[in-house]
């Protein structure tokens, strides 16, 4: 009985992964809007059909203890549906004209990032997995300044520079985590120039992660945004991301900009990063037991999840 070589299915399956995105890019675009959003609904509903959700009800189990098998089941189908919705404005954004990106975002607390802006400074954010932000980076890279973040590498390589051309296409600077130069220093860059300096950082494995209380449970996030803050003095900014139903039918999103992080005025750098990661989980936990359905975290954060092994190792580090 012969056997495939794993190589050729692995180019199989990133032929037809690359495949399915430029056809995302290319077909979805060009659906009616209602149309497109009940076709993503559609595969929302079939990937919680057939276990995709596991994870996903996992970590919702965790935020919301309170809540029975059925509402969690619930709340997980809202939750996926949620997440493929980020994917159907993803391949819709290229198209938005200025003012259909200012019809679908609604902003709360961006006085303080505003006085910023207008200052000429720049400003950090801690994101979490919620929402769609790259609809929010495009927004704010053209309704408040110029928008510098980093993309995790995605494979196969062509999908990752598929993602990078479309968020360089809406106006966002992208630097690669990984495969480049390194991205703390050219964030340090950016921080001295007027703009907005957005880090998705709810979720870390690696030696930099600092370990929070999330939600009442350990979790590791990102150092980096507190990190890039406090070396730069630039305010920090948690944000979170929820969808809302638009007026006269689609959806929109709500951007927060929480109020910004107390530095703490003595302890040692460490001590002072961990201290205010530690202040946007507070931030961002909140919204995330508020709007839990927007929280699209389909990967193990919390302690208590990880893979024992690999921890140990990132500690000994």
């Amino acid at each position: 009985m012969s056997t495939v070589p794993a190589g050729l299915v692995r180019r199989a399956t990133d032929t037809v992964t690359v495949a399915g995105f430029r056809i995302g890019w290319t077909v979805i675009r060009r659906m009616p809007e209602r149309a497109a959003y009940a076709f993503f609904d559609r595969i929302a509903d079939l990937t919680v059909a057939r276990g995709g959700g596991a994870r996903l009800r996992a970590n919702y189990a965790t935020v919301r203890p309170e809540l029975d098998d059925a509402e969690l089941d619930a709340l997980v189908r809202e939750g996926m549906r949620a997440y493929m919705r980020y994917y159907c404005e993803a391949f819709r954004l290229p198209v938005l004209t200025p003012d259909e990106l200012a019809a679908r975002v609604r902003v709360e607390g961006d006085g303080p990032v505003r006085e910023v802006l207008d200052a000429d400074g720049s400003l950090v954010c801690f994101l979490g997995h919620m929402g769609n932000w790259d609809l929010a980076g495009a927004w704010g890279a053209v309704h408040l300044g110029p928008v510098t973040t980093v993309a995790e590498r995605l494979k196969p390589e062509e999908v990752f520079e598929e993602f990078l051309a479309f968020r360089t296409g809406l106006g966002m600077t992208i630097h690669p985590l990984t495969g480049g130069p390194a991205p703390f220093p050219l964030l340090r860059q950016a921080a001295r120039r007027r703009g907005l300096i957005p880090l998705l950082s709810d979720r870390d494995l690696s030696r930099d992660g600092v370990e929070v209380e999330f939600c009442g449970e350990p979790a590791r996030m990102a150092a980096g945004p507190a990190a890039l803050a406090l070396a730069e003095r630039r305010p920090l900014f948690p944000v979170s991301i929820r969808h809302e139903q638009r007026e006269g039918g689609g959806w929109g999103i709500v951007i927060t900009f929480h109020e910004p992080v107390v530095v703490p005025p003595s302890g040692t750098t460490r001590e002072r990063v961990s201290a205010m990661t530690q202040a946007c989980a507070d931030a961002l936990g909140s919204a995330v037991r508020t709007h839990t359905a927007d929280w699209h975290m389909l990967q193990p954060v919390f302690t208590k999840d990880l893979d024992v092994e690999r921890l140990a190792r990132v500690g000994a580090r």
